[in-house]
């Protein structure tokens, strides 16, 4: 049988059959130390065989399809060993507080990074505008303008009051959908928002530190009722990049790439060579000088 993996605790993996049931199973041996670059072989989202023998029977997973694309990032405690977040994903959203907790630019840029490199197309939700100060609906204003120009749709909710869900919910209609940010930033509740029969766990925030406080524990690839499934992700405090080479990092970002052309080297990497094309547009607002310190702090990581 053919399936695809909808949860993974550790010691099981649930596999959602073409008929809409699922069945637990373990994963087949000779996959635990396939690759040990990855904490887990099998990822929210693989496409997978599996043998199943019936009714209250657990399976077994015997075969793993080629990914068309999967999301990373570093494990919490190995550097250098990654963690497969989700694979064949038609989008990633990232979702984004300017509050309650504070989403930073970095993080942000991280994640847009990652998904570019693996060819996920991504987005921005900005959830929580109902709290929002003027002077935060004003960085608003200023970060939607910025991703915008770089190619990257943003959208403005509120889980709570139901602004712009019913745009989000259009939007996931028919796709595999990744759902990531801060614990706190209520990826939860706007699922719950999307679509009320839904139940993900919705946490809170630590009244000390304004984080978030963990809920979700596991990945899992949720069933909507509009025939699409939204993957809800662990709250990730930090977006470690891997696999990555200095070389190809400016390509993920889109405002750059389109500028290297004009560059006086076609190997610039825009930090000290003359003539660098995105450099000078910093001056001219082609470049955000957000955008471009992020450039320069994963080059330094590299």
């Amino acid at each position: 049988m053919e399936g695809i993996v909808v949860k993974s605790t550790g010691s099981w993996i649930s596999v959602r059959l073409p008929d809409g049931n699922r069945v637990d199973c373990k994963l087949k041996g000779q996959f635990r130390m396939q690759d040990i670059k990855h904490t887990n072989p099998v990822a929210i989202g693989d496409r997978v065989e599996i043998e199943h023998a019936g009714a209250d029977s657990h399976g077994m997973i015997t075969q793993i399809r080629q990914r068309d694309n999967y999301i990373i990032r570093k494990s919490k405690n190995l550097s250098k060993i990654s963690h497969i977040i989700a694979a064949n994903l038609d989008h990633a959203y990232l979702i984004v507080t300017l509050a309650q907790p504070q989403t930073s630019n970095g993080f942000i840029d991280r994640f847009l990074v990652t998904a570019a490199g693996y060819y996920i197309p991504a987005s921005l939700i900005f959830n929580k505008i109902d709290i929002y100060t003027p002077d935060l609906l004003s960085i608003l204003d200023e970060l939607t303008g910025i991703y915008e120009q770089c190619g990257y749709p943003c959208y403005r909710v509120s889980a709570t009051r139901g602004d712009g869900v019913a745009k989000i919910r259009e939007l996931l209609k028919g796709r595999i959908s990744l759902f990531s940010g801060h614990s706190g930033a209520g990826k939860s509740a706007l699922i719950k928002a999307i679509n009320p029969a839904l139940n993900p766990r919705i946490g809170r925030l630590s009244e000390t530190h304004q984080k978030g406080m963990h809920t979700t524990t596991f990945a899992e690839m949720l069933e909507l009722q509009d025939d699409g499934f939204i993957v809800d992700t662990p709250g990730i405090k930090e977006f470690g990049l891997i696999d990555f080479e200095k070389s190809e990092i400016h390509r993920c970002f889109p405002e750059m790439d389109r500028l290297l052309p004009q560059c006086q080297y076609k190997n610039c990497t825009h930090t000290h060579e003359p003539g660098c094309a995105v450099k000078g547009g910093i001056d001219t607002g082609a470049v955000s000088s957000l955008r471009y310190n992020s450039y320069l702090s994963i080059l330094n990581d590299r």
